[in-house]
């Protein structure tokens, strides 16, 4: 926490102190009080700062019953860059981009020529190319066994 917000709590600790009683006795009651509100400051900015993760088990939106389209898959390039989430991408991790689901949805996505299936998390946006529904990570591109052709038909449904 910076000295101006400490300056600020601080601050507000006084006046309080003040109204409640008096000039003589403020100096006395804010230095008692000081520190509890400054901690209790630390911990409500604390519980308001993000993990950087998002949560596993994030259901499709109700009324969303899946889509079907061509699934493409993230170039290697792509393994550690910052995904649209914050976390980075691994492409040995089952995740997806899909440019509407929350990110933390799990999705089936199955292959419709081979019946191969397997279930992904999405964590990023995209693709945004016309046809395609869905990016894959690498190794979800192989248990649907596309890494050869780079597309393939699928549905996506939502996983509950």
């Amino acid at each position: 926490m910076s000295s101006r917000h400490r300056s600020i709590i601080a601050d507000i600790v006084t006046a309080e102190a003040v109204a409640a009683r008096g000039a003589r006795g403020a100096r006395r009651l804010s230095t008692a009080f000081r520190l509890p509100m400054l901690l209790l400051a630390v911990v409500l900015l604390a519980g308001c700062a993000g993990r950087g993760g998002h949560p596993a088990g994030v259901e499709a939106p109700a009324g969303w019953s899946g889509e079907q389209g061509q699934a493409s898959y993230y170039a290697d390039r792509y393994h550690g860059r910052r995904t649209a989430s914050g976390e980075r991408h691994d492409r040995q991790a089952l995740t997806a981009a899909h440019r509407t689901l929350p990110f933390g949805s799990r999705v089936r996505v199955t292959r419709l020529d081979n019946g191969r299936e397997t279930v992904v998390r999405i964590n990023d946006r995209g693709p945004f190319v016309r046809g395609r529904v869905i990016d894959l990570s690498r190794r979800a591109a192989e248990e649907l066994d596309m890494v050869r052709r780079g597309t393939a038909p699928v549905r996506i449904t939502p996983e509950r």
